[in-house]
């Protein structure tokens, strides 16, 4: 006798949908242990991590504020570091997002040539760009500067060059018709259907800078990262807990700053 469909037992998945999760987590599976395998993990020092950080808590409390002054002023250097980085990258990244743009590139070669700075840009971590230019300009707050710049343009440059790519082409195709200068047509109708998405891209890149710019300084390019490397290079961690707590207080007050501006923004 034909069982009836309202017999049946009503299952989610099909049985070779059923399979194919079935493999896929297997394949996850196998490429975690596989991962795991392959590098080299002292497992005691894993196992006995719980009472390396309960006996390191217990000597940063309680938190030492006598360098609360020096702490302040680093915070500071550390706002101006994201700041200024964030300005110079803006500023740099408008070009590279035009060429990056396929509908207002000049040409194929200019093309490849932004999306070439697009990439090098993003493929190489702040702090490696802040060793690379400690190395050139030694120690200080300029090679954080320039280190945060350069990482923040292959940011910048993508985001803003993506929405000249969706941009409406009436506009332009509008002014095109009535013999406007190229100039023109960038200032009157590529710009305004940018103008959102670019002030609102730059707040993040500032918020995110910000956050970087905390951990410059342990190698050497200035901020509030050049007393926390201070502080546990002496192994005076009731200082380092205090920079942890300014550090986590400058952040706090810069997402509400960034999240206040993309609301006035956007």
């Amino acid at each position: 006798m034909t069982q009836s469909v309202a017999d049946r037992a009503w299952t989610r998945y099909s049985p070779r949908q059923r399979w194919i999760r079935f493999a896929s987590m297997a394949a996850v599976a196998l490429a975690v242990f596989w991962s795991v395998a392959t590098i080299d993990i002292i497992w005691p020092w894993v196992w006995d991590a719980p009472v390396q950080i309960a006996d390191l808590l217990s000597r940063m409390v309680p938190p030492d504020f006598s360098s609360i002054h020096a702490i302040v002023w680093a915070l500071i250097e550390t706002v101006n570091i994201a700041t200024i980085a964030t300005v110079l990258a803006v500023v740099v990244s408008l070009p590279v997002a035009y060429i990056s743009a396929q509908n207002t590139t000049p040409n194929k070669a200019t093309l490849w040539l932004g999306r070439f700075i697009l990439v090098s840009s993003r493929s190489v971590n702040t702090l490696i760009w802040a060793l690379l230019f400690v190395a050139i300009f030694g120690p200080g707050v300029v090679a954080g500067i320039v280190a945060i710049m350069f990482r923040s343009v292959g940011f910048l440059g993508k985001l803003i060059g993506e929405a000249i790519e969706e941009i409406d082409r009436k506009p332009v195709e509008a002014l095109e018709a009535t013999g406007a200068s190229h100039a023109k047509v960038i200032l009157y109708a590529i710009v305004p259907q940018v103008v959102p998405a670019f002030f609102a891209v730059s707040v993040l890149r500032w918020d995110i800078n910000l956050r970087e710019s905390t951990v410059l300084g342990l190698v050497g390019a200035g901020g509030i990262g050049v007393i926390l490397q201070g502080a546990i290079d002496t192994l005076d961690w009731r200082t380092v807990a205090t920079v942890l707590i300014a550090i986590v207080v400058l952040v706090i007050v810069g997402e509400a700053i960034s999240a206040w501006l993309r609301k006035k923004v956007i």
